[in-house]
């Protein structure tokens, strides 16, 4: 299965790798893991969405915004790799979600990303570990950002 296709299959297209927001690498390879940076639901530097989860951000919205961390994660790892089809499966993905005074549904927007990554890989190579974590403000006031952990 050609990941490309995948990802064309599934409704979606590989953006460009999202420009760097400060001092850092977006990928670290240390033997056969490659560890992302936090990536954002942004297109080309904006945010998609605006705002916290519980407070004028819908979980569907946050999902949809999990499923762009993700895509801008692929194309970061695209840019580093040159090819999708060399990643042999998703370890861990890390879920950071700005969530307003008793919003505890982190994990529901956190499936927006894992739900992605199984239809993109499978099951088997696609479903990781996974932490979700509220936030109480995240950059730019987008509502998700996700760091990557995966297995070439």
């Amino acid at each position: 299965m050609d990941i490309y296709e995948r990802i064309k299959e599934l409704g979606y297209e590989l953006p460009p790798a999202p420009p760097k927001g400060g001092i850092y690498k977006p990928v670290i390879q240390e033997g056969n893991m490659l560890y992302l940076s936090g990536q954002g639901a942004t297109r080309k530097g904006q945010p998609v969405f605006s705002g916290r989860l519980g407070e004028g951000c819908t979980i569907e919205e946050g999902q949809e915004a999990a499923v762009i961390c993700t895509l801008n994660g692929l194309s970061a790892l695209d840019e580093y790799l040159g090819d999708l089809n060399k990643i042999k499966r998703v370890v861990k993905i890390l879920a950071f979600v700005a969530s307003a005074p008793g919003f505890h549904q982190q994990p529901k927007v956190a499936d927006g990303a894992s739900r992605f990554l199984m239809d993109v890989f499978g099951e088997e190579r696609g479903v990781g570990a996974r932490s979700a974590i509220g936030a109480s403000e995240l950059p730019g006031g987008i509502p998700v950002e996700i760091e990557y952990i995966f297995e070439v």
